[in-house]
């Protein structure tokens, strides 16, 4: 007789563990909110995973696998957030700077937000990526930095993921009183740190497709005349881990010009986004003609037609692998990027 219990049991397994997997990127998403990083957040996830496979055993189906896997995610971010460092943009730390004021040292990886691919975030479904795509936005998530570990746990859940009080109480162990009335200290917060809104971007708007496309034309021309003109009033250039940040289009360009100039001949490779946001591999000349090495990971944000942010995050020994980019770049690779961009614009 074959003994057909250690295939049953490997069989259940893996059926339990693919059952986590089809959480996984919701559960990024949510790690990335409350920890503004996104390797902290798949590390926050692993371990989500780690306990949750040790204990499931206990699992009495008492409540739905995904409320119970996102208690386990609590858990773990609230731990990593013991201690009183916050994650930041530049331009929550200091005022702008002038364009040609020189570059401060660069600060830890942990002092930053840092972006988020889109592939880790959002699920292939277009109705789950458009509500999910707001609260991933930079300025959200560095808004929600300014709260305390729970306090940003019961906004995320209650206003983002929209769970119940009852069900965000049994998540942090707390009564729906003291739920309701955090979630009140956590609005008044974020009342007085968030920015306004920006414009939500639709990669299928014709009109913002044309913008993004003009930014990569004027940038690689190194055209600031037309690079300015695509900017907003109030425009803000920052490149985390410097906390240096310029406001304003003309100091953009100025900035561009000077310190920033090292820049020019740079190759913009197109992302499938970051934060739901456009996104590129931005690869600067290097001495051997031809070549291009990494410069940052650049993300723009956009209001009311114009761009009204520049995020280089410079940070490219982890962020390019991480965006699966390649550490270098050849002409002729840029060129077929460009071009297959292009296909995909047409079709």
């Amino acid at each position: 007789m074959t003994d057909t219990s250690g295939s049953t049991t490997a069989t259940a397994d893996a059926s339990v563990l693919a059952s986590f997997e089809s959480h996984r990127r919701e559960l990024c998403a949510y790690a990335y909110r409350m920890l503004g990083s996104s390797f902290e957040a798949e590390d926050a996830v692993q371990e989500t995973f780690t306990r949750a496979w040790k204990s499931y055993g206990s699992f009495q189906g008492r409540a739905s696998l995904r409320s119970w896997l996102y208690k386990i995610t609590t858990n773990v971010c609230l731990d990593m957030l013991d201690g009183p460092q916050r994650r930041a943009r530049p331009m929550d730390l200091s005022g702008p700077s002038r364009p040609d004021s020189p570059l401060p040292a660069p600060q830890p990886d942990y002092v930053w937000v840092e972006p988020i691919p889109n592939a880790l975030a959002f699920g292939a479904d277009p109705a789950e990526h458009a509500t999910a795509k707001d609260s991933l936005r930079l300025a959200f998530v560095a808004a929600c930095q300014h709260l305390p570990a729970t306090q940003r746990a019961i906004l995320i859940m209650r206003e983002v993921l929209r769970f119940s009080a009852n069900e965000t109480a049994e998540a942090l162990m707390l009564s729906p009183a003291s739920v309701n009335s955090a979630l009140q200290r956590a609005r008044a917060t974020m009342a007085k740190v968030r920015p306004a809104d920006n414009d939500e971007y639709d990669e299928t708007d014709d009109q913002q497709r044309k913008l993004i496309d003009d930014f990569v034309t004027a940038f690689e021309a190194y055209d600031m005349d037309a690079l300015t003109a695509l900017l907003k009033a109030d425009v803000a250039l920052s490149m985390p881990p410097i906390e240096l940040w310029i406001s304003g289009p003309e100091n953009v360009a100025a900035f561009m010009r000077g310190t920033g100039s090292a820049c020019e001949g740079s190759r913009m490779i197109r992302l499938d986004g970051a934060n739901g946001l456009p996104a590129f591999g931005h690869y600067k000349p290097t001495e051997t003609p031809g070549v291009f090495a990494p410069w940052s990971i650049t993300v723009l944000e956009l209001s009311s037609g114009s761009i009204s942010g520049l995020n280089f995050f410079l940070d490219t020994e982890r962020l390019f692998p991480l965006f699966g980019l390649p550490m270098e770049l050849r002409e002729e690779a840029a060129a077929e990027q460009a071009e297959d961009v292009a296909e995909q614009a047409a079709y």
